[in-house]
């Protein structure tokens, strides 16, 4: 793609792309905004450096893709903003964000979000990294025939064991159903056209229709299939970093290797549509 307004330098040739030439505190005009736009269809996820945003900036910013998401058990309703989330580790935290295995952002929603968009304004001195892995070039190296064979076949994405008994949910949130839903393993985006894998390690629990035996057999392939190094990039975290990610086509792990120091920001994110 032509850039006119911002600059993109791919980190991988498959997935990830660091943007520079935009404040995201300051409106977006029309060509900047569908480069921006552009940018993420192309590389799935893209990371701003050094931004210095209020929520509100943020919240803005966000909501130029679409209808913001309210986490079915972890929003934090401050400040007037049910959308926002808060993330916080330090020496107390038992359980970070992220860091439970690769998935893609509450997948087990019916209509599961487009994207997710990460502002961090205290890192650590080291660590804290975070991969992301392309769905598309996951899918595009499975063999014609296990194509062919995942196309027809559906799964069942739970939330249950993700989040209950988590000491950081929510207290609005905490007594609420968790959401569970159907989705095909590969899904068509409604963007680009491509097809992608939609199945992850911390949401997806089984396929439907096979026997359980079966059912692990596939999904343990998919799950270590999708792990490969060759489909991932690795953003290193820096103050007053933002990331933003399409949850449609790729997945993230963040590292917690930073044990006991600190690691805070902000989280809004844009709903979606039910995958096909």
């Amino acid at each position: 793609m032509t850039y006119e307004t911002i600059r993109v330098a791919p980190l991988t040739p498959r997935i990830g792309a660091e943007i520079d030439g935009v404040d995201l505190s300051q409106p977006l005009g029309n060509q900047t905004f569908k480069e921006v736009h552009n940018a993420l269809m192309e590389h799935q996820v893209i990371f701003f450096r050094d931004q210095d945003m209020t929520v509100e900036q943020h919240k803005t910013f966000a909501g130029l893709f679409g209808e913001l998401h309210i986490h079915p058990a972890f929003g934090e309703g401050a400040a007037g903003h049910p959308e926002l989330l808060i993330f916080h580790v330090d020496e107390n935290t038992k359980h970070p964000a992220g860091t439970f295995g690769w998935h893609s952002d509450v997948s087990a929603d019916a209509e599961p979000p487009m994207g997710s968009i990460l502002y961090l304004i205290e890192v650590p001195s080291t660590g804290g990294d975070t991969l992301f892995a392309s769905m598309y070039a996951a899918y595009d190296e499975l063999s014609d025939t296990m194509q062919r064979f995942l196309s027809g076949l559906t799964a069942v994405h739970a939330s249950d064991h993700v989040y209950d008994d988590r000491e950081e949910r929510s207290r609005q949130n905490r007594d609420g159903a968790n959401p569970a839903a159907e989705h095909p393993i590969v899904r068509t985006h409604p963007v680009t056209g491509r097809k992608a894998l939609f199945v992850n390690e911390r949401f997806t629990t089984h396929i439907k229709g096979l026997e359980s035996s079966e059912s692990k057999a596939i999904l343990d392939m998919l799950f270590a299939h999708i792990r490969q190094p060759n489909y991932h990039c690795r953003f290193k975290w820096r103050r007053n970093s933002v990331a933003f990610w399409d949850n449609r086509c790729a997945q993230h792990f963040a590292m917690f290797d930073y044990y006991p120091e600190v690691r805070h920001g902000y989280r809004f994110t844009v709903k979606g549509d039910r995958p096909v």
